[in-house]
């Protein structure tokens, strides 16, 4: 039984396991105890107070995996209030430029990227690690989505337009061609060690180095223009899924590795337009085979716990639970949780 709820400091081991093993390693998942220490009392403290509107908060989940007598870890996923709360959330934004003269009868477009602070603004989605037993399995879409569950539970916590930033390019060895083209020329330093740097301390260098300036893409490599939006490989289901969910292609991409940012207004996402609450029936009894599958949230901050289980309903709009996944998601009878079917290949497959 695969169960999404906060995290805790007691998953911090769990944690720094799932950050050593992202492919590829992820600058807002630090493989740092300290710098993932503070991010769970970040998370647990955000959790407990009384949030009129986004600011600092950054709120980690772990995808929990119930099914052995001993619960185990084998996922985490983060969702930040405001990316630019603390510091500007830079990014490289696409633009077009004219070039034209009447007198030489020339009219060139060029491509330009401009460094840009613009989604400083938005909520983000981040941080995200699974186990590679769980890869492409429906335990995927569940740690990924729960976390806009819990944002369309509590829209005052969060922006109106939600950002997330997808891995690049990288080639055999791990290098980065953006990186070669771009980046190594005003710091001197190796693609994986900056991306340690950005994770751990404070990005603020970024402003300090990188060019104000506009860089042109024709005076680029080759190799950097070829990956300029592009997403790794590793993660072009997760990019599917976005979308399907109402992410769209932005004209950002990433700093340093040159993959493309995804954005959606909040108000826009899948879950947030067809989540529905429904009261609780429990009922062991009761077949719910073949029926779709569902992402099912109770309604607490503290303990949110979301899962994916049948969407069976009663001729009431009554939720049908069995006693077992009504006790793990922490209701009652008649209490009300929320519902968002899920279409696509997940139908075919059983959940909770």
């Amino acid at each position: 039984m695969l169960l999404v709820r906060p995290a805790g400091i007691e998953d911090l081991p769990a944690l720094m396991r799932l950050a050593e093993a992202s492919v590829p390693r992820l600058t807002n998942l630090p493989a740092h105890q300290e710098r993932l220490a503070a991010r769970l009392e970040q998370s647990t403290r955000a959790l407990s107070a009384p949030i009129e509107a986004p600011g600092e908060e950054c709120y980690t989940f772990v995808l929990e995996d119930r099914t052995p007598s001993t619960p185990e870890v084998v996922g985490t996923a983060s969702l930040r209030a405001c990316a630019g709360a603390r510091e500007a959330y830079y990014t490289w934004r696409r633009e077009m430029l004219i070039h034209a003269s009447q007198q030489l009868d020339v009219r060139r477009e060029v491509s330009i990227l401009s460094l840009s602070h613009e989604l400083s603004e938005a909520s983000l989605l981040c941080a995200f690690s699974l186990d590679a037993r769980y890869r492409g399995t429906p335990a995927e879409r569940l740690l990924r989505r729960s976390r806009l569950l819990f944002a369309a539970q509590y829209p005052e916590r969060f922006r109106t337009m939600m950002g997330v930033a997808m891995p690049g390019w990288l080639d055999d060895q791990l290098r980065s061609p953006f990186w070669e083209s771009v980046g190594r020329r005003f710091f001197s330093r190796d693609f994986h060690e900056i991306n340690e740097l950005a994770g751990i301390h404070s990005k603020s260098f970024i402003a300090e180095v990188m060019p104000p300036f506009p860089l042109y893409e024709p005076l680029l490599s080759d190799g950097a223009r070829s990956v300029i939006g592009s997403i790794h490989e590793a993660h072009h289901a997760a990019a599917a899924d976005l979308r399907d969910e109402g992410f769209r292609d932005s004209r950002h991409i990433d700093l340093f590795d040159g993959g493309l940012l995804l954005e959606a207004p909040f108000d826009q996402l899948h879950c947030v337009r067809h989540g529905h609450w429904h009261p609780v029936r429990i009922d062991d009894a009761q077949s719910t085979a073949g029926q779709m599958p569902a992402l099912v949230a109770n309604q607490q901050a503290e303990t949110f716990r979301c899962m994916m289980v049948p969407h069976a309903l009663s001729a009431t709009r009554q939720l049908l639970l069995s006693s077992a996944q009504a006790e793990q998601l922490g209701v009652e009878a008649g209490q009300a949780v929320l519902a968002v079917a899920l279409a696509g290949d997940d139908r075919e497959v059983p959940v909770c």
